[in-house]
């Protein structure tokens, strides 16, 4: 059957269904055989025979023979289901699904092959295995199905195992870099903690500087004012001045501060602290996106 493209396993079996196939066969032949020879035996006892009693032979051994025939065709498909039983069932256990085409049974060249295997590599087969006898070889039983089973259920977990280390390496990342983000933001915390309080100091002492200008420019007004009236309208005026310039000057530290903060912003210490930052951010979204692919499905 080296035509057909099967192995060696399944060219054994071919060879024990075909085996099978035709000690039934013979057998059904010898039962027809002994029809003919029972008639033979019990009605050819006479040297001459009428029209009528040659048809009544005829027809009681038509029918004997039409029911051996019926027997064996019956028995034939009864036993070609079993087999396709068999073979259906050991594909179920592995989740698969045959397909048969039923016009390939009528094919001639195909029937013509299986003769000619039956006349020449049937034969040879049969007289290999009178001289020497070979183990068969075992069906795939439940042992062999238990054993694939536990030989998937084994890579299964082994490749289980594996997702497992991986998902906690990358767990171990992800706290890895959970943690440089958190430095990373305490330090931007402190240097942005220094940067304002130089700021506020700066501020503090101009206002302080400009508070004692408006208390001493308050005492000559307030000394100035019982000495001399003529004085107090210039006082007033300096002491408005004054207020306009606290002002003017207050404006001008809160731009300052603006500015100051938006060079702070500039510098290189807090662009790159920033860049840090971003990357660290980038770097947590595609872990946890990794996580979510790694982790069961609840």
């Amino acid at each position: 059957m080296a035509e057909f493209g099967f192995n060696e396993h399944h060219h054994n079996e071919i060879i024990n269904y075909m085996r099978f196939a035709r000690s039934k066969r013979v057998l059904r032949l010898k039962t027809i055989d002994s029809c003919f020879e029972e008639l033979k035996d019990s009605r050819l006892v006479e040297e001459t025979f009428t029209v009528d009693e040659v048809r009544e032979m005829l027809d009681g051994l038509q029918v004997v023979v039409r029911g051996e025939v019926e027997m064996e065709l019956i028995n034939t498909a009864h036993t070609n289901v079993l087999l396709l039983r068999q073979l259906f069932s050991q594909a179920e256990k592995f989740y698969l699904r045959l397909q048969s085409d039923i016009s390939e049974l009528e094919n001639r060249e195909l029937l013509g092959q299986v003769a000619e295997f039956e006349k020449t590599d049937f034969k040879t087969t049969d007289k290999i295995n009178q001289e020497t006898s070979k183990p068969k070889l075992a069906p795939l039983n439940e042992s062999g199905v238990s054993e694939l089973l536990n030989k998937e259920i084994a890579r299964l977990q082994e490749e289980n195992d594996k997702l497992k280390a991986r998902l906690r390496t990358l767990e171990s990342q992800a706290m890895s870099v959970l943690d440089e983000k958190t430095k990373a933001e305490r330090a931007l915390k402190d240097l942005q903690k220094v940067q304002g309080e130089q700021q506020l100091g700066t501020q503090s002492q101009e206002i302080s500087s400009l508070e004692d200008t408006v208390a001493a420019l308050r005492e000559d007004y307030e000394r100035s004012l019982s000495a001399n009236a003529a004085s107090q309208k210039d006082l007033q005026e300096n002491l408005i001045s004054a207020k306009h310039d606290l002002l003017r000057v207050r404006e001008q530290l809160a731009l300052a501060e603006k500015e100051l903060d938006k060079k702070f912003q500039q510098t290189a210490a807090y662009r790159n602290m920033k860049e840090i930052l971003t990357k660290k951010n980038e770097q947590i979204k595609e872990l946890r996106k990794q996580l979510q692919r790694y982790e069961p499905n609840e």
